[in-house]
């Protein structure tokens, strides 16, 4: 990663901290997820009589158990996402250092 990246990486980061604090400390936001907003607005437009079509099969005995389950699945999809990353970076330099060509490609010498 070249050094200017890695600064305006950093400064990114530092902007996102920065706004974070400040929101943090100034309003009186709690933590919760768009679900709870999307019931809360189908509760106004309806008033109250809207009923779900169907149930969910299993539910979390507790909030702090559905954070944890909703965390695991980020970690999970980060972890895949990064994994492909770091092949495809790592195929592309082992491939232009060591001057590894796909060997399923017919090569361009013509033989006698």
């Amino acid at each position: 990663m070249s050094r200017k990246l890695e600064l305006i990486v950093l400064a990114i980061f530092l902007i996102f901290a920065a706004q974070f604090v400040y929101m943090s400390s100034t309003t009186d936001a709690e933590y919760g997820g768009a679900d709870g907003e999307a019931e809360g607005v189908i509760y106004e437009i309806t008033g109250g009589t809207y009923e779900p079509i169907a149930e969910p099969i299993w539910e979390p005995p507790s909030g702090e158990i559905e954070s944890l389950l909703f965390g695991l699945q980020a970690a999970i999809g980060a972890g895949i996402i990064g994994y492909f990353l770091g092949y495809y970076k790592a195929k592309g330099r082992y491939e232009n250092d060591i001057g590894y060509k796909d060997k399923s490609k017919p090569s361009d010498r013509q033989s006698l």
